[in-house]
């Protein structure tokens, strides 16, 4: 096998449709285009979503909930990522970032207890859940909650 004599399968690849070369070629005259007509036209382009004037379906269903803008959206650490570290060190949401668990804006920060914890460490959050609250002060470390 050389590179110079590799090639599709047979069948694999199409010729183009060459439109309006004549009656002999099945796609003279109007350029397999039909009739009259928007579409026969040339520069035609539809809409995205265009279905020829009838109502188009993204407005004829109807609106559902709605989005609450007063939302806090809280970045989440487990416990099993505050393990990585050193003893004795203070967590908190810059040091996380540093750390890579937290990217991208947010309005606070909350501690979650899925894993375990056994070093000494601050941990500084907005809020904490009851599992990790009990698993940092297991391990020996204290919970400062920002109000």
């Amino acid at each position: 096998m050389e590179l110079s004599k590799l090639k599709p399968k047979k069948g694999a690849r199409h010729a183009k449709k060459r439109v309006g070369r004549g009656p002999g070629s099945g796609h003279g005259k109007t350029s397999a285009r039909g009739e009259k007509g928007q579409k026969s036209r040339s520069g035609y382009t539809s809409k995205r979503g265009f279905e020829g004037g009838q109502m188009p379906l993204h407005r004829r269903l109807p609106k559902r909930g709605f989005t609450n803008i007063f939302k806090k959206e809280l970045a989440v650490v487990n416990l099993a990522d505050l393990e990585r570290f050193d003893n004795g060190a203070t967590v908190d949401e810059a040091a996380l970032r540093q750390a890579g668990l937290i990217k991208g804006h947010n309005d606070g920060l909350k501690v979650l207890g899925t894993g375990s914890l056994t070093k000494k460490l601050t941990v500084v959050a907005h809020k904490f859940s009851e599992s990790a609250r009990k698993g940092i002060e297991a391990a020996g470390g204290t919970v400062q909650e920002i109000a």
